[in-house]
């Protein structure tokens, strides 16, 4: 087997990118997957994806101006490359911007004008080739010969499609097999789609009875505990253990020690109302001073679903069934409210309540749903008072008059499933406060992709930004064939990743 370069990588990215056709994408990924060495295999699938597998190297736009001239003839390994990436994060303290920078150098002289091109791509998070998850679990379905369904379930329990697409590359079905829910190791939450009231929702579940739970405006948080070791992670599958000690002493005091949890946590107010979520996210986020910080802004946290109980897994169990388990080892005053109804009235009041307590709305839960982890599963349903969407940032404008010299005017997407790019749907700057202005101009300019025009600034698609509406109509101004009308920022989104946004597809299902 000859090995696979840099280079094969590099080509096998370009001829992805111009095909428009799924199957071929599939078709180009699974042909260079099947010749790859297996022990450069993740390192492949991470590559393809858009992904490093040292997650970040401390290198931006501005670091990869004025790089030497390619080489001519093309030689790079992945493990070469993996192993300078390594170098280069591994650089901290007094020098290591200029150490970073030599290794940078080094990297990109090893390389020919098409692996460069690959590498900015890589390193500028700009690898819009159509290679989104979807498409690589097919492809490595496809080079390992194995049923996508295998890859999707083994995914669903590592969260990390790299190291999953390496095990069915060398090891197969058996190896895929192997991957089980792990106390401390977090997988992708389950996510929910939408509808305009309670009555559409119950109607969209089949209208039997369901599960109405309060979704509450905190930070989405996954518990681990084993014996006396608790672990908490985000929805993005962070670690914040250490910022949340309210929720360790609260998953403490359970009587089961092998258990896995989602909820929320949140910051009440003395009379049990929400703060606003910015304090909630900024006392999550915070990694200093935690002992003042939750004296001054405690946190609750409200427990909705189990993923393990006992050391036995419950992912593949109907919800009724997670729910009965987790009201057997969680107090009643640690649960999310929860009714459960077929009666459209009997939901709207509910819904009712929990807007008047000042929390989100609801989220509708059919009984017999699994956990569909990382996906947004049919089987869930949120319910807003209001039309809003999770979209990406895609550009910004400088503004004028008392908003000169800020970014103010966003570009907004939809992320496209297909394309694995963005659509967009229009700008607004209605909703951003000068203290907004000012953070979102500091935090835009990072992610410049490189000089801009005198009036528009692109960015790298991180930015996730929760955006209200009153409703999506027909536009031939924009790529997507239509626009949101009357859009205006509520908050943006730092616990999402922009593979979280909302798709081209669920807008389009709203067009007037």
């Amino acid at each position: 087997m000859r090995t696979v370069l840099l280079i094969d990588l590099a080509r096998t990215s370009s001829a992805v990118a111009a095909d428009p056709a799924r199957l071929a994408k599939i078709r180009h990924l699974a042909e260079l997957l099947g010749r790859v060495e297996p022990a450069e295999a993740e390192i492949a699938v991470a590559y393809l994806s858009g992904e490093l597998p040292q997650r970040q190297i401390g290198v931006g736009w501005r670091s990869l101006q004025d790089l030497p001239e390619p080489r001519q003839i093309a030689s790079a390994s992945l493990t070469d490359v993996d192993d300078l990436l390594s170098q280069i994060k591994a650089q901290t303290g007094p020098g290591s911007q200029a150490a970073r920078k030599d290794l940078l150098d080094r990297l990109f002289r090893s390389a020919t004008t098409q692996e460069q091109s690959f590498l900015l791509r890589l390193l500028g998070g700009e690898m819009r080739q159509g290679a989104l998850n979807g498409v690589m679990i097919e492809a490595v379905a496809k080079a390992a010969g194995t049923p996508s369904a295998e890859v999707r379930r083994a995914l669903t329990l590592r969260g990390w499609l790299p190291a999953v697409g390496a095990a069915a590359l060398t090891g197969g079905v058996e190896a895929l097999r192997a991957f089980h829910l792990e106390v401390g190791r977090p997988v992708s939450p389950m996510l929910a789609q939408s509808a305009p009231n309670v009555a559409a929702a119950l109607a969209k579940l089949g209208g039997g009875p369901a599960a109405l739970e309060w979704k509450l405006d905190g930070v989405r948080v996954q518990a681990h505990r084993s014996g006396s070791e608790v672990k908490v992670f985000t929805r993005t599958l962070d670690d914040i253990t250490a910022q949340v000690p309210e929720l360790v002493e609260a998953v403490l005091t359970l009587p089961v020690g092998d258990i896995v949890l989602d909820g929320e946590v949140i910051a009440l107010r003395p009379d049990g109302r929400p703060e606003p979520f910015q304090v909630t996210a900024s006392r999550v986020a915070s990694k200093s001073d935690t002992e003042r910080l939750r004296d001054t802004t405690p946190l609750s946290v409200f427990f909705f679903d189990a993923l393990r109980v006992g050391g036995k897994d419950l992912l593949d169990l109907p919800d009724s069934d997670r729910h009965e388990a987790l009201a057997g080892a969680v107090p009643a005053e640690l649960l999310t409210p929860r009714l459960v109804t077929a009666d459209p009235e009997e939901g709207m009041n509910f819904f009712a309540e929990v807007l008047r307590q000042g929390h989100e709305g609801l989220v509708v839960k059919s009984p017999s749903t699994p956990y569909a982890a990382g996906r947004r599963g049919a089987g869930w349903i949120k319910v807003k008072p209001r039309h809003t969407l999770d979209l990406v940032v895609l550009a910004a404008e400088w503004g004028h008059g008392r908003r000169q010299g800020k970014l103010s005017n966003l570009h907004l997407g939809a992320r496209d499933p297909e394309t694995g790019g963005f659509v967009m749907l229009g700008k607004t700057f209605k909703g951003l406060t000068d203290e907004l202005l000012a953070w979102q101009t500091e935090r835009f300019l990072d992610l410049a992709e490189g000089p801009s025009d005198e009036w528009v600034v692109r960015l790298r698609p991180e930015m996730v930004v929760e955006v209200a509406f009153d409703g999506v109509q027909r536009s031939p101004r924009y790529p997507g064939g239509m626009a949101l009308r009357f859009a205006r920022v509520l908050r943006y989104r730092p616990d999402k990743r922009p593979t979280d946004a909302d798709t081209v597809d669920s807008v389009r299902q709203l067009l007037l």
